[in-house]
């Protein structure tokens, strides 16, 4: 992980005078916390990002593609029989959204929801959980 300083048009940009950039482990030890029957969303661990390096503000593009990851590594873990894997289902896209690029897209990130006792609703073609603000996970150890 590293901070950087944001020239003026980034500073505009993502509203920020310094971005950290995490790194792929990062990511996924903060998705490895969230306990069951709680969820987090990117937006989330981007601020928890940005708090551990004393940066503005955590990127955007690289939480995303390691949280995505981190999604695939979960599943080809399990897929070997490994017991314990990183949750992804429970790192929700800002608003509560589900993701359609997690493995098995919005049909195996919802019924692993349900199982957990989330309620899914659909708006449009869009999927989410059902007042996913009540869920977040509290505060996570920086």
């Amino acid at each position: 992980p590293k901070v950087v300083k944001l020239n003026e048009k980034q500073q505009k940009y993502f509203r920020a005078k310094t971005l950290a950039i995490p790194s792929p482990v990062e990511v996924d030890e903060i998705m490895c916390k969230v306990p069951k029957g709680k969820l987090i969303t990117i937006n989330h661990i981007r601020n928890i990002i940005a708090a551990r390096h004393k940066a503005d503000a955590g990127c955007p593009i690289t939480t995303g593609i390691f949280a995505w990851i981190a999604s695939y590594a979960a599943e080809e873990e399990r897929d070997a029989g490994k017991k314990r894997s990183t949750p992804y289902w429970r790192t929700l896209k800002n608003g509560g959204e589900l993701n359609p690029k997690y493995p098995g897209g919005i049909n195996e990130q919802s019924a692993a929801l349900k199982s957990e006792g989330q309620k899914i609703v659909t708006k449009g073609k869009r999927v989410f959980v059902w007042d996913f603000e009540k869920k977040l996970v509290g505060k996570i150890n920086i």
